[in-house]
């Protein structure tokens, strides 16, 4: 798969979002457990800015690269 370019702006802001709904609510998505970001790639992502999110976060755990927002994230 192909890993959608983010400019480091978007890096940083994708490193602080939070789930809004569901049993996660409240937690980073990168903290999302990766077979729930897969569950949801196959059933659709939301057709909205958390779903672009959702969706650019699977991609970076699905090719080992989550750490890069941890790291982020722990910058501040």
């Amino acid at each position: 798969m192909k890993i959608p370019h983010i400019d480091k702006n978007e890096l940083i802001e994708l490193a602080h979002a939070k789930m809004h709904f569901g049993k996660f609510k409240g937690r980073y998505l990168s903290d999302l457990p990766e077979y729930y970001l897969i569950w949801y790639q196959q059933k659709g992502f939301p057709k909205n800015k958390l779903g672009q999110q959702m969706q650019a976060v699977t991609e970076l755990k699905v090719n080992g690269l989550e750490n890069i927002l941890y790291k982020i994230r722990n910058l501040k």
